[in-house]
């Protein structure tokens, strides 16, 4: 029989991405999504992708009632990815009580369920944000967390600490958190890619967005920064790699080779690229210019920041393996479908 998997937030951009591999890989899975800010149809595209429809529950993880409810209906489920969150880092700092409430309360929920109900691993999808701005570069995983520069941020700090305390209270449990640096990208087949609801918070969205002429002009925040051309610096990572990283975190939980009941791991490509490389990169991989001006900054973002990833490597045996140019034209292929592009 196979393996079932809960996946949280599982029509999102990367939730959507995940199932798929995990489906790839055999595992069978449940999504549970209150398509807050992603659509119902991506459940159709992931089963056009992988030929196996993920069964899917619509509700909110907020709801206590709701999440017993439903683990006293899948009595199956060996582990949890739990993706679901509010992730604007802007809207955070304006909207902090929303954040707090969403993305912890959601988080304790499903940690009640797991011990009451006896389901015992839980992937979860924390953040380079837990770094805050870091004084040495790359961070490592002993790099010292810093104070979050965003509400999103600190509900990511805030969330490995519930869980590694949890873990360490529950008998039985383990946890992988996974702390992602930019995901970026979209599936080779250009079925799911990054499709916010609204008005995109994440750079890559607003530049294939800017290239197909829905969004008038792409707004980079300062360029004032300590950086060689004083825009900010990320480390940018293929949504295909880092949705594999998940699978092979669960398989670690499900064979038990995990070394402590709570670890975690920087999912990340290694190397820093500026705001405008990026530009840059999209504009020579695809062949389409970019309409950009150069605006102040923005609140809540740091300077830098990139990952150093021997660890998973070593540990996971999972690298990055999708260069720059190859992710953004996946990026670009996607919005044009979504377009009707030619």
């Amino acid at each position: 029989m196979k393996n079932q998997i809960l996946v949280t937030g599982g029509t999102g951009y990367i939730g959507s991405h995940t199932v798929v591999e995990l489906q790839q890989a055999g595992f069978d899975v449940v999504i549970v999504d209150n398509l807050c800010n992603s659509k119902a149809e991506v459940v159709d595209n992931i089963e056009k992708i992988t030929g196996i429809r993920p069964q899917f529950e619509c509700f909110d993880l907020t709801e206590r009632q709701a999440v017993r409810d439903f683990f006293g209906k899948y009595k199956q489920i060996k582990a949890i990815i739990h993706f679901a969150a509010l992730k604007a880092v802007g809207e955070s700092v304006s909207k902090p009580l929303e954040y707090y409430r969403n993305n912890l309360t959601a988080l304790m929920n499903i940690l009640e369920a797991m011990r009451d109900f006896g389901v015992p691993n839980i992937v979860f999808s924390s953040s380079c944000t837990v770094y805050g701005q870091p004084e040495h570069l790359p961070v490592t995983e002993s790099t010292p967390r810093l104070p979050a520069e965003s509400p999103y941020g600190n509900t990511k700090a805030i969330s490995e600490d519930i869980i590694r305390d949890f873990c360490k209270a529950t008998q039985g449990v383990s946890a992988i958190a996974l702390r992602y640096f930019n995901p970026i990208g979209a599936h080779p087949s250009a079925l799911i890619g990054e499709a916010p609801v609204g008005v995109p918070n994440n750079l890559v969205p607003y530049i294939t967005q800017t290239a197909a002429g829905i969004r008038q002009q792409l707004s980079v925040f300062g360029n004032d920064y300590n950086t060689p051309d004083g825009t900010p610096i990320r480390d940018y990572i293929n949504v295909v790699d880092l949705s594999k990283a998940h699978v092979v975190a669960i398989n670690r939980l499900l064979n038990g080779s995990n070394k402590a009941n709570y670890e975690y791991f920087n999912i990340g490509t290694g190397r820093g690229l500026s705001v405008m490389e990026l530009v840059n990169a999209f504009i020579k991989s695809t062949g389409v210019d970019l309409n950009y001006k150069i605006v102040g900054r923005r609140a809540g973002d740091i300077e830098k920041i990139w990952a150093d990833t021997s660890l998973a490597n070593n540990e996971l045996g999972w690298k990055a393996e999708k260069n720059i140019e190859e992710t953004l034209l996946s990026a670009w292929n996607w919005e044009k479908n979504v377009r009707g592009i030619k």
